[in-house]
């Protein structure tokens, strides 16, 4: 996998007849997506709904009021390379919310690539990541096309969070970032059925083939240059509980940090290891320093425990499958609206000063607030090119959109702060 490349900032997508493209939209979160869109979105700017039903995508439409009504339908289908290569020629950004994303998602990546168009989705599959990179980086350098996984709560606040520490070490010259910890302080929130279907997908791959295994538990398995990075000693996630002195606080293993960390890891090895050699960065659960929190971590993660190794089992992954949900369904508006999340990201530097970023959004952090994240992103790549790092290729929201994002998701009512310590 190459390091990240410089792109022309109007690229092979600059004369095109829509701006976005809503790949999956009649899904549980295209649907949101395009909600989001139709709420936020400049009215000149040109959208397309994407999916297999032309009919089911003039269904939606219609739903989304008079600030859709003008929307282009572009049927295509996973299955249909000629309709993904049509679709992607059409437009200017494709955001795809179709999943599990290496069953269905890489056919997309590679025509967005070959036509230089712009993509975002919200994978949280490390194994789809590494193939889309291994296969399409540097296609997509040579085309110009930004591909941008992981643009939801899978990994935006996380790879954008550490991404503002460095900036802010750079500015006061405090050296580089050293140990990094990222704590989430409150999350509520649900799943939905295309998220479950993720995450069996993955757990059966890696059960029938150990190397595909041995890929994801590999702290640098989205490294562009495995050989060339550091070793800093065990770098596995906290399977248990334990007190964090240094925070001051009990914590316990987050379920997105196999995918974040990565991420991240991602994003300093395409920048040159920007954030430096020493980085060693982790994600965990925080659960306060109160005579209660140990037993508060200690039940929390046995549940976690309890529906991981239930995925791993087929009579007990077959009682799961009866109780998530399907494919299609997630929670309702109401649960998404009282959803929430805080996180905050505390590093030291090589200088020995110490920052935090604090992470914050109102709304079920999956699929409220994601679908900010994701629409903002589609609108950040369509309309503030000019303002971004001028890279291409497979990339992370840090390398490909950066600060700008920050920008935009800050003017959405997320927070975004960092503090020296």
């Amino acid at each position: 996998m190459g390091g990240g490349g410089a792109g022309s900032v109007t690229g092979m997508s600059a004369d095109r007849a829509l701006d976005i493209v809503i790949f999956g939209a009649t899904g549980f979160v295209g649907r949101l997506v395009a909600g989001y869109l139709a709420a936020h979105a400049p009215p000149d700017l040109r959208i397309g709904l994407g999916g297999r039903s032309e009919e089911k995508l003039e269904k939606l439409r219609g739903e989304l009021g008079p600030a859709a009504s003008g929307w282009a339908l572009t049927p295509a289908d996973s299955d249909d390379p000629a309709s993904l290569e049509a679709l992607a020629s059409s437009t200017r950004v494709v955001a795809t919310t179709v999943g599990p994303y290496r069953q269905y998602g890489l056919p997309l990546v590679a025509s967005a690539a070959a036509a230089g168009t712009d993509y975002a989705d919200l994978t949280g599959e490390v194994l789809f990541m590494r193939e889309s990179a291994e296969r399409h980086h540097d296609e997509a350098v040579s085309s110009g096309a930004k591909i941008v996984h992981a643009c939801g709560f899978d990994s935006i606040p996380s790879d954008l969070g550490v991404l503002l520490l460095h900036e802010a070490a750079l500015a006061d010259g405090t050296g580089e970032l050293e140990e990094t910890t990222l704590v989430v302080t409150a999350m509520k929130g649900g799943f939905s059925g295309g998220t479950i279907a993720s995450l069996k997908h993955q757990v059966e791959e890696t059960q029938a083939d150990p190397a595909l295994a041995r890929a994801v538990a590999d702290p640098y398995a989205l490294s562009p240059e495995r050989s060339g990075e550091p070793d800093l000693g065990p770098e596995r996630e906290l399977r248990g509980v334990e007190r964090d002195r240094t925070l001051d606080t009990w914590v316990g293993p987050f379920v997105m940090a196999s995918t974040n960390t990565r991420v991240v890891r991602r994003s300093n090895a395409l920048a040159g290891w920007a954030y430096g050699r020493r980085f060693l960065y982790r994600e965990v659960m925080g659960f306060g320093s109160g005579p209660t929190a140990p037993v508060k971590a200690a039940a929390t993660t046995a549940g976690l425990g309890a529906v991981q190794a239930g995925l791993t089992l087929s009579p007990t992954r077959a009682l799961l499958d009866r109780a998530l949900p399907s494919p299609g369904e997630g929670p309702d508006e109401e649960s998404r609206r009282n959803g929430r999340f805080r996180i905050e990201i505390h590093t030291r530097t090589s200088g020995g000063a110490r920052y935090v970023c604090r992470v914050a959004a109102e709304g079920d952090p999956g699929y409220a607030a994601t679908s900010v994240m994701m629409g903002e992103t589609a609108l950040c790549l369509a309309r503030d090119r000019e303002r971004l790092p001028d890279t291409s290729g497979v990339l992370t929201p840090a390398t490909a959109v950066g600060t700008t994002l920050v920008d935009r998701l800050r003017a959405a009512g997320h927070t975004w702060e960092v503090e020296r310590g």
